[in-house]
């Protein structure tokens, strides 16, 4: 099939290149020149493991293609799908759509033939209809199905998702697009991939009701966190406990300084928006969005009552600025907020991370940029776990105790044992635990 791509970020440009991966003609069109040049010269702009090979090969194999103008591409496509940005908008906290309208108008300008327009953007329900409004009033002549087929892919491991899927929802009653939709993802029928087609408004409802109750499960872990640190339970072992349950699983019940990212903070402001004005408000959402952008502050403030309850003229080390693992995402990554708590406490700040340091520039106040864990652990007086990135989950402890100026650590994931760590001398103060200060005599 013939498919274009409009909007070359994260999911347009993973999305793209999987689907030329199984064989399809994908064009990815983006407006933004410097990022269709970068991708021409075969840099890719965001890091996601796995995506540099997969758009060389396809590239090579002449399956995968990029522009600045969709519309030689669209008059020629089945389908074509957008996945332009949608982030809250400025004010009031809805999902900004000038983005996903302005695609929209321009694809039905340029299709010929009967063209199926799929929305891959994270949309609020009730957009597919207002797509489809804008086609039938302002280009009456045009044979054109608007289908809402919403993402699901982690970043860090957002290939595997796609080629993997838990499911793929498809909200479409028009037949033909039925037809279209079930050829653009037939070689996951390999894999068993579940195909799920329901109404346009019930599949962009999904993606919104699946984060928000990911988002929730999470700040519900953290809640249990801090009653854990007040009577002396454990919040790993009560996660692993109630895991167990197979109703509820052991998935997204990690103790933590909050979430972030590119998804989970706006998607749950937008559908909070999205129930109000429908008049059907949901609390147990607004509190979850509540209790998120307080905990990081929060998280803040542990750092410091760690160091003694103040941070004035004092360093601290922190390591992993990215709201997760394998990205290079900081889009309300915690770090952001735990950072600015610290540097209005007095603190003197320096930062490591595999990935995120050029993306956070800008972002994070004076601080300084190190090239390793040990280099800014050097005279600190605390080191900061922020994210769990695999190259901290083996520090050299021995090292690094002859070099800090206070032995001390946070671990804001939970990636160490105390006892580990005390034995080399250190205070460690974990999340959702008691007693975590242990230091070897």
């Amino acid at each position: 099939m013939r498919i274009v791509m409009i909007g070359s970020g994260y999911v347009g440009l993973v999305s793209g290149a999987c689907l030329a991966d199984f064989g399809h003609h994908i064009t990815c069109v983006d407006k933004s020149e410097a990022k269709i040049d970068a991708l021409e010269r075969g840099e890719v702009p965001i890091f996601e493991p796995g995506l540099n090979a997969i758009i060389e090969h396809n590239r090579a194999a002449g399956r995968l293609d990029f522009s600045k103008d969709l519309s030689a591409p669209v008059a020629a496509a089945d389908a074509v799908f957008i996945a332009v940005g949608t982030p809250s908008r400025r004010g009031d906290g809805h999902a900004d759509l000038s983005y996903v309208y302005a695609a929209a108008r321009e694809i039905a300008a340029a299709v010929t033939g009967f063209t199926v327009v799929v929305t891959k953007s994270t949309v609020p329900v009730g957009t597919g209809d207002e797509i489809e409004r804008i086609f039938r009033e302002e280009f009456p002549g045009k044979d054109i199905a608007v289908v809402s087929n919403p993402e699901f892919l982690r970043e860090g491991a957002a290939i595997i998702d796609f080629k993997r899927p838990d499911r793929i929802v498809i909200g479409t009653e028009d037949v033909r697009a039925t037809e279209v939709m079930r050829e653009v993802y037939r070689p996951l029928y390999l894999n068993e991939a579940p195909l799920y087609f329901c109404e346009r408004r019930t599949s962009e409802l999904i993606k919104y009701a699946a984060n928000a109750f990911l988002a929730m499960k999470i700040t519900f872990i953290n809640e249990i966190a801090d009653l854990c640190e007040q009577i002396g339970a454990d919040v790993q072992k009560v996660a692993k406990g109630i895991g167990m349950d197979k109703r509820i699983g052991d998935k997204f019940l990690h103790a933590g300084p909050g979430y972030g990212g590119s998804c989970f903070p706006k998607d749950t402001l937008a559908l909070v928006k999205t129930a109000q004005d429908y008049d059907s408000p949901m609390r147990l959402i607004e509190t979850t969005v509540a209790i998120n952008d307080n905990r990081k502050r929060a998280m803040g403030r542990k750092v410091i009552a760690a160091c003694g309850g103040s941070v004035r003229a004092k360093k601290i080390a922190i390591l992993g600025l990215t709201f997760k693992p394998n990205t290079d995402d900081m889009r309300d990554a915690p770090s952001i907020t735990i950072i600015q708590a610290l540097l209005d406490g007095g603190a003197t700040v320096h930062v490591y991370d595999p990935e995120g340091m050029e993306a956070s520039k800008g972002m994070l106040g004076p601080v300084t940029y190190g090239k390793d864990p040990y280099e800014i652990a050097e005279d600190t007086d605390a080191i900061v776990i922020v994210t769990e990135w695999d190259e901290f989950r083996a520090l050299d402890f021995k090292r690094l105790k002859t070099t800090v100026k206070t032995p001390t650590i946070v671990d804001l994931r939970n990636i160490y044992p105390a006892a580990e760590v005390g034995r080399h001398g250190f205070s460690y103060f974990a999340v959702g635990k008691k007693n975590c200060a242990n230091k070897a005599n």
